[in-house]
């Protein structure tokens, strides 16, 4: 090997599920200096490399070559040779159909330093997502993976035909779904019962998952029906009965739904997640920025004071965040708090705030400023001294409602929401071909701004069809003044709370 050459990590980038991906897999495209990716590499995986690392796509999709093969392999070999890190990202496994041999033998005969990094395989991970185990000791311990992709018809076929058909145990085809008919045809031909159980899963791993199930003599007419086409996976065996009893995956409440997060990008993280697990397709459509003031001067000007308060009240997350990113920054920590008690508008911001050491003194029943005012009464405040860090654009509520209990109430800007317009031509197109369930707007300035996203006078007919999720009667209040629908409201103004009430929504409609 070339010791001044760099090195090549062949890389399964498993089925579709990018959480399916392995811990080394995931490590190496972090510390990568070129990503070279395939078709069927999950997009949410490039998002691991660094930010100073080349990305190339050299993906085939359908008979269409970005590169051919040899070029792909003299790609990342020059890469190597040039010192550079690659990773090279293959769908599925790199050793199973994904033709990660030749570009193994490849860098052995260039001399270049290479590790292989399995992957979960689609043959496997997708049958189970459907529910289908590929082995059962009641129905058969042998598994037989073929290539779907050679032409069954070929006068020199690889394929064994008449043993795959003689036998009893599971065969699973990958990229056949084109072959389907042949691939049928073959079987029966060579004495495979008409009888036998097929499944087709489509996307498997994936919120697209599709599965289609009938017999080699029904098969070909229900894939043609369900319009069923690549990248998919056929199994054939009795173990395909076992899906009625085993499949989870596609019973998800939420599954096959396209769901519109307008979240800030920062802030989209756990909505997202809880929303992927429930089955959802996720679009982030991020309509706020979440940044610091314009100015740092009113909060320098608090925390010179912080000796002067006797209460820190914190209405949100991003309060917490900014408002202690400042204090450091100052070169203070949280003993400059010790004397003050403080209050949090809800839980979240209350594990945020003990994040830092301090438990809140005051969390109110429900996550609203007029609950904080309501907590509040229950303590003697006149004369006190209030600091309240929050958003430019927060209602006034608590300042005013505070002070008329006699508390001197200090309401400095310790972030700022700003406006998103990026990709409202995306989020039109996909309104406008009638691909989107669902929208969730987890504050007023997100609704808003999804609004100015919309061409004047459209949104009805956009939004047609299209059920609005929202985190509580605020943010719903918002929506209507705009003329909206707002067909779920969370009683529990958390993201957790949302996410239970969209599942309620649709539980009442199934």
């Amino acid at each position: 090997m070339n010791p001044s050459s760099g090195k090549v990590y062949l890389i399964g980038a498993g089925p579709g599920d990018p959480g399916l991906i392995t811990v080394k897999g995931l490590n190496c495209i972090r510390n990568a200096d070129v990503v070279v990716y395939d078709y069927l590499a999950a997009p949410s995986l490039l998002a691991e490399a660094s930010p100073h690392a080349e990305i190339i796509y050299v993906g085939k999709k359908g008979g269409d070559h970005t590169l051919s093969q040899d070029k792909i392999n003299l790609l990342i070999a020059e890469k190597a040779r040039a010192g550079k890190t690659v990773a090279r990202l293959k769908g599925g496994d790199p050793f199973i159909f994904g033709r990660g041999g030749e570009e193994a033998e490849v860098l052995v005969r260039e001399g270049i330093a290479f590790e292989i990094v399995p992957g979960v395989t689609s043959a496997i991970a997708a049958p189970a997502y459907a529910g289908i185990p590929l082995t059962h000791r009641e129905f058969t311990s042998t598994l037989t993976l073929v290539t779907g992709h050679e032409d069954p018809e070929k006068d020199a076929s690889s394929i064994n035909w008449a043993c795959l058909a003689a036998g009893v145990g599971t065969l699973v085809f990958l990229m056949g779904v084109k072959n389907l008919p042949q691939i049928v045809h073959q079987l029966v031909l060579n004495g495979k019962a008409p009888q036998t159980p097929v499944a087709l899963v489509q996307w498997g791993t994936t919120t697209r998952q599709r599965t289609v199930t009938g017999t080699l003599e029904t098969i070909v007419e229900r894939v043609t029906a369900a319009k069923l086409s690549s990248p998919a996976i056929i199994v054939v065996g009795e173990v395909v009965t076992l899906r009625d009893k085993l499949k989870w995956f596609e019973n998800r409440p939420l599954f096959g739904k396209t769901v519109v997060v307008t979240r800030a990008r920062e802030q989209a993280s756990d909505l997202v997640k809880f929303l992927t697990d429930l089955g959802a397709n996720c679009m982030e459509f991020p309509t706020i920025r979440v940044g610091p003031p314009d100015s740092w001067s009113a909060l320098d000007a608090a925390l010179d004071g912080l000796s002067s308060y006797n209460w820190v009240v914190f209405t949100s997350v991003n309060g917490v965040k900014f408002f202690f990113e400042r204090l450091f920054a100052r070169g203070l920590d949280v003993r400059a708090l010790g004397h003050i008690r403080t209050a949090a508008i809800g839980p979240v911001t209350a594990q945020h705030l003990r994040r830092f050491g301090l438990n809140s003194d005051i969390i109110p029943e429900s996550y609203r400023a007029e609950s904080v005012v309501d907590a509040f009464k229950a303590e003697s405040i006149k004369g006190n001294r209030i600091l309240l860090p929050r958003a430019k654009e927060a209602r006034p509520v608590l300042p005013v409602e505070l002070s008329k209990m006699g508390a001197v109430v200090d309401e400095v800007t310790v972030y700022r929401t700003r406006q998103v317009l990026d990709h409202a031509d995306a989020l039109i197109q996909l309104l406008e071909d009638r691909q989107v369930d669902l929208v969730t707007f987890t504050s007023s300035s997100t609704v808003s701004n999804f609004m100015a996203l919309l061409p004047t006078g459209r949104a009805g007919d956009l939004l047609k069809g299209v059920t609005l999720a929202s985190i509580g009667p605020i943010t719903t209040t918002t929506a209507m003044e705009l003329g909206l629908k707002v067909h779920i409201t969370a009683q529990t103004y958390t993201i957790p709370g949302l996410c239970e009430a969209i599942i309620e929504f649709h539980g009442r409609l199934s």
